[in-house]
């Protein structure tokens, strides 16, 4: 007696929902849900119809409903239909019944969410407990993977929401205490991530009055590894403040710092980046390479566009990979009106059906073409060209953009 006392104790508690219009059909079914009461503690009610089962089910949740194939004014599949569009919290598990033992139609109910398909006229306690353990099994499952989504989700959600707040919101003026329109340098950004977390990052730095620090890195892949490594550029962008006027020692220090946090996880991961240097007091741009797309630079004096010019031994390899990898500063000089644009490589990589990369002698072409315009609209006619090149408004790469507009020289 103790022993069955205890059994009654620890069985699971399920609401059963019973629709069948046919009473006595529904009473057995009762009475076997009964005779398993050493499985499950159940507590059941039955609609005769599809109106009054859905009804019921939208007033209060049920873990199981047995529903008849046949019924009064619609189908059991109409209701089991139904039954998937309800709320989550209200989506209960179903095991259909039915007269006959059609094959079509128990693959139909299968296919529309049925977790079990039963002859009435094959009915007994054992195959109905057999069912009911299934479906509820099953249940069990998905909402538990319906909680898991939902909490990782949320979790992305909340990724993606710190990750666009560590790309500049706002950018500094130059000198400092000017308005905006006044300024003497000019920041442009867009960024455009494939998936919830992108490995895409840029960065504005004031410098001093008359310099502005300018990165742009492209973390290996996508989605929450490339994240956190940016998260981690991030970081040591900071703690090397003291050097950032001197790209290659700036870019050596970005190196040593990657290499030493990804070295523990024993996976290959690296950084694409380049730092500049905007210098509105000497009229140049000082900047470092790691295996990054040279920038483009949009002079309205000449009317050209030109890619900046690197020497073999000033494009070091990509940041992350290398202990001994070296690092050097390259210089061009500025005139008031010119234009900086640093982009990744999602840009230039995108493919059209064929097969074929935009390119970035594409994107210079475009450039030239849209000479005079302010920067942001020729950011705008860059990625709808890329898009109408692709075919697609999607790119199959994290994207990002980066425009310097060199409006006048600071004297002191």
């Amino acid at each position: 007696m103790a022993h069955g006392r205890r059994m009654r104790m620890s069985a699971e508690k399920v609401s059963v929902l019973i629709v069948d219009d046919n009473r006595m059909d529904a009473m057995l079914v009762q009475q076997m849900l009964k005779s398993l009461s050493g499985q499950w503690q159940t507590s059941s009610a039955c609609a005769a119809d599809a109106e009054q089962a859905l009804a019921e089910l939208t007033r209060r949740p049920y873990d199981l409903v047995l529903l008849d194939y046949q019924l009064p004014g619609a189908s059991g599949l109409d209701v089991l239909k139904r039954i998937r569009s309800l709320p989550a919290a209200h989506r209960s598990a179903v095991v259909m019944l039915t007269a006959s033992g059609s094959e079509a139609v128990a693959v139909e109910a299968m296919k529309h969410g049925a977790k079990d398909y039963l002859r009435k006229d094959l009915l007994d306690p054992t195959t109905l407990g057999r069912a009911v353990t299934t479906a509820l099994a099953q249940k069990r499952l998905e909402d538990q993977l319906a909680a898991f989504n939902a909490q990782r989700a949320e979790d992305l959600g909340m990724a993606r929401e710190l990750q666009r707040a560590l790309m500049p919101q706002s950018f500094p003026c130059f000198p400092p205490a000017i308005r905006p329109e006044e300024s003497a340098l000019r920041f442009w950004g867009r960024y455009l991530p494939t998936s919830d977390l992108g490995g895409d990052f840029f960065d504005v730095i004031a410098l001093s009055d008359t310099e502005a620090g300018v990165l742009i890195c492209d973390v290996m892949g996508h989605g929450v590894r490339a994240a956190l490594v940016m998260a981690m550029i991030r970081a040591i962008v900071e703690e090397l403040r003291p050097v950032l006027s001197d790209p290659a020692r700036a870019m050596d220090g970005l190196n040593a710092g990657l290499l030493g946090i990804l070295r523990q996880t024993g996976k290959p991961l690296f950084a694409t980046a380049l730092y500049m240097v905007v210098d509105v007091r000497r009229m140049e741009v000082r900047y470092a390479r790691a295996g990054h797309p040279e920038p483009f630079l949009i002079s309205t004096s000449s009317q050209c566009v030109s890619r900046l010019p690197f020497l073999p031994s000033q494009s070091g390899p990509a940041l992350g990979l290398f202990a001994d990898a070296a690092y050097a500063t390259a210089a061009q000089p500025l005139e008031p009106g010119d234009t900086l644009i640093l982009y990744t490589d999602g840009l230039a990589e995108a493919t059209n059906a064929g097969g074929f990369e935009y390119g970035a002698e594409r994107l210079g072409e475009l450039m030239e073409q849209r000479m005079g315009l302010p920067c942001d609209r020729i950011f705008d006619d860059l990625l709808a060209d890329v898009r109408r090149f692709a075919g697609q408004d999607a790119f199959a790469d994290d994207v990002c953009l980066v425009g310097v507009d060199v409006v006048r020289r600071i004297s002191s």
